[in-house]
């Protein structure tokens, strides 16, 4: 379909929570390929949930191949109505957002998650991931609540950081 602009926060629906999504339809369809197109037009990004192009739908696509750090992933996956149902560990790693651009920051994760979630079929799914493929469906499920990682942010005076520009 279109690479989509990514809304930045203070946008409202940032903050909302997104509905669930009950039937494929043309429009879903089209959420997905915006969402995909989207994340990837941007060379750095790894993931993306739907509030992020203003659809209030719960579908995130990610895939963190496109990290070099992650060896162990999934690939380009598209989640709907994800829900994680298990959760172990913890680990803090140092998140940035699109939908944030100026900031990174340091947060307390789950180092590993299973997920239930439809797939494009509709057809329910689940998934295990561990490291940064965790990290990164948190951070994106974290979307469809409508939470930031600046709202889970350990300390805003020490763990918020000014992001750097480059060239």
């Amino acid at each position: 379909m279109a690479v989509k602009d990514v809304l930045v926060y203070p946008h409202p629906a940032l903050k909302k929570e997104a509905a669930e999504v009950t039937e494929m339809t043309e429009e879903i369809k089209n959420v997905i390929t915006d969402l995909k197109d989207t994340m990837l037009s941007c060379g750095h990004s790894t993931g993306i949930a739907a509030p992020q192009i203003g659809s209030l739908s719960r579908i995130v696509v990610f895939d963190a191949s496109r990290n070099k750090k992650c060896a162990e992933n999934n690939g380009l996956t598209v989640m709907i109505n994800p829900e994680i149902v298990e959760h172990e560990g913890m680990i803090t790693f140092r998140e940035g957002c699109m939908s944030v651009p100026d900031f990174t920051g340091n947060v307390n994760r789950a180092q590993r998650v299973v997920v239930h979630y439809m797939d494009e079929e509709m057809k329910p799914r689940v998934l295990n991931a561990s490291g940064f493929e965790a990290v990164l469906i948190q951070h994106e499920t974290d979307h469809l609540d409508g939470i930031l990682f600046v709202d889970r942010v350990i300390s805003k005076r020490t763990d918020l950081f000014k992001r750097k520009k480059y060239g």
